[in-house]
């Protein structure tokens, strides 16, 4: 079996594949001060809560946007499963040609991402990913990683209001029924989701005219995806587990 995980600033998300079948997966929260036998025994008890045996893990996949929790994640593999797990970094093979002017600097998980897309859905596809940060990757029909964008996350956005204003509560992420608000929380909803929907909307719709292809697969990814892709005009596909299925495929492109 092979275990994959996408290390986020928010979240950890993992992975157990059995072939190409996702047997398993689970969310994590992203802890740059646990230590890696606090990270390790997690790892076993979710195995153990779900019948599965660690021992047969056979290779472990890494995709991460954060470097401080690494050495702590790194070290908990090698004692709890007793791998050296691969990482997804320069000099790996992705199948994807990345067009950015810097290739070092797109994120491992946009990387994983735009293989899991190309895979599942083919180019030219437009990715977008609601995690802490919302991205917008643009692929083409011959899977080159063109660009894209990098905006505030949803609760990046929702918190900055409450922080930076001294009047506004903290807020729920929950649609309010109705754009134009009645009460300051209300407008508070209205504004942090419709603007998100409008937001998405308006750039997919500036990416396709910028990357003029004839038809486009929107795929939208991450914790938030499904909830704003039901107010979405653009939004084509949801599908949370994008970046696994990208690492088990970038993992297949690299084992000897």
């Amino acid at each position: 079996m092979l275990l994959v995980m996408d290390v986020g600033n928010t979240n950890i998300v993992m992975g157990v594949y059995r072939g190409k079948e996702l047997v398993a997966h689970w969310r994590m929260a992203t802890n740059i001060s646990k230590t890696s036998d606090e990270t390790g025994m997690f790892i076993v008890n979710l195995f153990h809560l779900n019948k599965l045996d660690i021992d047969e893990i056979n290779d472990v996949i890494i995709a991460s946007v954060v470097p401080p929790v690494m050495y702590s994640l790194e070290h908990a593999v090698r004692k709890y499963i007793k791998l050296e797990p691969i990482l997804l970094e320069p000099g790996i093979k992705t199948g994807i040609n990345i067009k950015y002017e810097n290739p070092r600097e797109v994120g491992a998980d946009r990387i994983a991402n735009a293989v899991g897309g190309c895979e599942i859905y083919g180019g030219p596809l437009i990715i977008v990913d609601f995690g802490t940060a919302t991205t917008f990757c643009a692929v083409s029909a011959k899977h080159e990683y063109l660009g894209g964008l990098i905006c505030p996350g949803i609760k990046i956005s929702a918190d900055a209001l409450f922080q930076n204003c001294a009047k506004l509560p903290r807020i729920e992420i929950e649609k309010p029924g109705s754009v134009i608000g009645k009460n300051t929380v209300h407008s508070m909803k209205s504004g942090i989701v419709y603007g998100y929907v409008g937001q998405v909307d308006y750039i997919v719709k500036r990416m396709k005219v910028e990357m003029n292809e004839k038809k486009y697969t929107v795929v939208a990814t991450g914790g938030l995806a499904r909830f704003i892709a039901e107010e979405s005009e653009t939004i084509d596909e949801v599908n949370g587990l994008l970046s696994l299925e990208g690492l088990r495929i970038i993992y297949e492109k690299n084992k000897v």
